[in-house]
């Protein structure tokens, strides 16, 4: 027999959904078939998996060591690395990433903002290896490999849900700061309808909308220029893939640094000055809207990541370092 106790990383979870992953090599009719015959109970009662467990619940599975150990996952190790974290509370973290990092796995074998963030949190005992059988924190929006700046994360299940329907909902203001080619005088609103050719990962911009595009809608505004580039404040509000780089692109001011959308011959200046090796495009800021405890802390509040330091010192060099970036 073993006892399980609800941590609060693990609340907020159906009970069966906490089993599927406790014992997550076990079939699903195991599971249920232990729960009508009692082997598994919730706080000493009969449950059918349907409850949402809290924390402090007392989870009792009536079953023998070889068994458990059968059908538990193998815990598996989790890389340690200093992230710069811009705000951290019990339910969510938020971080900066830097260019060239995988948001999220592209392949087994890759490492990337995800492992990381939960390396972190045990190391800096925010978490348990044994509560990764549970519960695994992840992050809530992505960016490019080559983007840089905030990514927001869910350390519990609460944290993790709540964060994830704020996006969804568009509730979360995502601005952007980006350098591109070109003299921009005035903001506008660009709408248009994306596709994506998944053989190549690469998108275009139709300003029709055609089958299997999705509509998209970015605003930006000029922050300063010197006639040959423009710093640029971008308002994302859909968010699909390589949104601001394409519609940019398709305006005729492509970021400068960006192989996928941009010029070879315009870029290739810029980076051979600066050694620059990706697109100066950075997640700035993200402004949340009116939230209840237990997200008090980042209730109507704007949360900034400045720019990375090569980003900072091209503007710098190209006379555009004038504007508070903080």
């Amino acid at each position: 027999m073993r006892t399980l106790s609800v941590t609060k990383e693990q609340s907020g979870q159906r009970l069966d959904k906490f089993l599927q992953k406790y014992l997550s090599q076990a079939p699903k009719s195991f599971l249920y078939r232990m729960l009508r015959k009692k082997n598994i109970v919730l706080n000493g009662k009969k449950s059918d998996g349907s409850e949402k467990i809290a924390v402090g619940d007392e989870i009792k599975l009536f079953l023998s060591d070889d068994t458990i150990e059968k059908f538990s996952r193998k815990a598996r190790t989790f890389p340690y690395r200093r992230l710069d974290v811009i705000y951290e509370d019990e339910h969510v973290l938020i971080v900066s990433k830097p260019s060239g990092m995988l948001s999220q796995k592209a392949k087994p074998e890759d490492i990337s903002l995800n492992e990381y963030v939960i390396g972190y949190l045990i190391h800096e005992n925010r978490l348990t290896e044994d509560t990764l059988f549970t519960f695994r924190p992840g992050i809530c929006n992505r960016l490019d490999r080559n983007t840089s700046g905030l990514v927001l994360a869910g350390k519990t299940v609460t944290g993790l849900q709540e964060m994830s329907a704020l996006l969804k909902e568009r509730r979360v203001h995502k601005y952007y700061l980006c350098l591109v080619h070109g003299r921009v005088e005035k903001g506008q609103t660009i709408r248009g309808y994306l596709h994506k050719n998944e053989k190549c990962n690469k998108v275009e911009v139709y300003q029709t909308q055609l089958p299997g595009t999705s509509y998209i809608e970015t605003s930006y505004e000029p922050l300063c220029t010197n006639g040959k580039f423009t710093l640029l404040k971008v308002l994302l509000t859909t968010g699909k893939t390589h949104q601001i780089r394409s519609h940019l692109a398709s305006e005729g001011h492509s970021i400068v640094g960006d192989g996928k959308y941009g010029s070879r011959g315009l870029n290739e200046p810029v980076c051979k000055k600066y050694g620059l090796q990706y697109q100066l495009l950075h997640s700035w800021k993200l402004s949340f809207p009116l939230l209840e405890t237990p997200f008090e802390g980042l209730s109507e509040k704007t949360v900034t990541a400045p720019p990375p330091k090569l980003f900072e010192r091209i503007l710098q060099g190209e006379q555009l370092g004038g504007v508070d970036l903080l």
